[in-house]
């Protein structure tokens, strides 16, 4: 079977052998034995739509440099940090924004509509699933294309703050250095210096983007919708995700609890791998067009 999208960048994706038919045969019996599979997604899923991901071996962000994601804290308590992360998080959008779903996003998509995805929850900010067009999902850390203000709540689109932040800095020009997960890249404090940052046009408070920032938590609301739809299904494929972060990771805690099947495809070593029933070492847009 064939799935229609780009052809997949692998400049971010970490070496691996291609599937052989006895693992596309193992993934297939455990799609076909499933009724209301449950999905969760990681940063290894988009990889081969050019976005790195932070942990993957040699390809990965804390391979590549020793930068780190901002914490929580840091943005809600410094005004030279939040002119640091939008300065970046500006010089990165027309990029980051552009960055289209593969063949692992179309086939999640197409399992939906089918009827045998009960539902996916993305740990990742991209917006991928969406343009792919899922529908019964979950942004577990929220998306980047969504801004809100952290007084009033006001919410409004990342594109339409990208033309504040034009207007704003009409002369600012910086050179990019390297590119990151979440859509910034990378400047130095000099670059930054003279960026102007909007306030919420409603109140003048702070504004975020509508993600969770390393260092916050989800929110209780969303963690139970979350168990309430696996409490429905009737087993759990993780894909492209290392689930080191225990807001995902949790997910798998309990369907190991209800004794679901779980199987795992992402090249490298999960925190999974000790209780999984299958594990497998492919590209997710790889084996996934292959299981019918």
């Amino acid at each position: 079977r064939s799935v229609p999208g780009a052809s997949p960048n692998l400049a971010f994706v970490p070496a691996c052998l291609p599937p052989g038919p006895a693992e596309v045969e193992e993934l297939q019996r455990f799609v076909s034995n499933s009724k209301k599979l449950f999905v969760m997604t990681g940063a290894g899923i988009s990889t081969e739509s050019g976005i790195p991901d932070y942990r993957s071996e040699g390809v990965g962000l804390y391979a590549r440099s020793e930068r780190r994601p901002i914490q929580h804290a840091e943005f809600v308590r410094s005004a030279g940090a939040r002119q640091r992360y939008w300065a970046r998080n500006f010089m990165g959008w027309p990029q980051f924004s552009s960055h289209q779903p593969n063949a692992a996003h179309l086939v999640l998509r197409d399992w939906e509509r089918l009827g045998k995805l009960h539902w996916l929850v993305t740990q990742n900010v991209d917006a991928l699933h969406s343009k792919a067009g899922s529908r019964r999902m979950t942004e577990l850390h929220g998306c980047t294309h969504r801004v809100f203000c952290l007084s009033c709540g006001d919410q409004t689109s990342r594109s339409e703050l990208q033309k504040r932040f034009e207007a704003l800095n009409p002369t600012w020009k910086a050179e990019a250095l390297d590119v990151a997960p979440d859509g910034d890249v990378f400047l130095t404090d000099e670059q930054v210096c003279n960026f102007q940052v909007p306030a919420c046009s409603k109140c003048g408070g702070i504004l975020k983007p509508d993600v969770t920032f390393f260092g916050d938590t989800v929110s209780r609301e969303t963690v139970d919708f979350v168990h309430q739809r696996l409490a429905e299904s009737d087993s759990m494929l993780v894909a492209g995700s290392s689930m080191q972060v225990y807001s995902g990771y949790r997910f798998a805690l309990a369907a190991r609890e209800k004794q679901l099947p779980i199987a795992i495809l992402n090249i490298g070593p999960t925190r999974l791998d000790h209780f999984a029933s299958l594990k497998l070492n492919s590209r997710c847009g790889e084996l996934l067009p292959l299981i019918v």
